[in-house]
């Protein structure tokens, strides 16, 4: 099995999220010290959102990037470029995706330009019909 995880939004937030039953699933992908993990620019904006918008819990933005500082200590991040960008175009011409659907291909192929093509989530739908792409679970 490839050591080389891309870690999903999901798997960050449930990671902070002592209530979610994929809490400690998500612990123990981000603390397995045999994996080398990786996440991208995207999927930051995305966590960010999401700690932002709750409802239930307000948390700043000051707060939310101290959690997020905390987090990236054992995570490297990928940003796009020339490469990761052309491969965003063949996959969309490839798999043709719609509406929010590209969010997820843009991920995958930032992923899959850095030569990773593992990536742990818990929203297995999100990846699945990419076959380049294997999920981690």
């Amino acid at each position: 099995m490839n050591n080389r995880i891309l870690v999903d939004t999901n798997i960050l937030i449930y990671s902070i999220d002592a209530d979610s039953k994929f809490h400690k699933k998500s612990l123990e992908i981000l603390l397995d010290p045999d994996k080398e993990l990786y996440t991208t620019s995207k999927n930051i904006s995305e966590f960010l959102v999401v700690l932002t918008r709750a409802k239930s819990v307000k948390i700043s933005v000051t707060e939310a990037l101290e959690i997020l500082s905390e987090l990236l200590t054992n995570i490297n991040v990928l940003y796009p470029d020339k490469q990761t960008h052309l491969m965003f175009y063949e996959l969309l011409k490839k798999y043709q995706p719609a509406g929010l659907r590209i969010h997820d291909f843009e991920i995958a192929s930032i992923s899959l330009a850095n030569g990773i093509d593992t990536i742990a989530t818990e929203n297995r739908s999100d990846f699945k019909n990419i076959e380049e792409i294997k999920i981690f679970n």
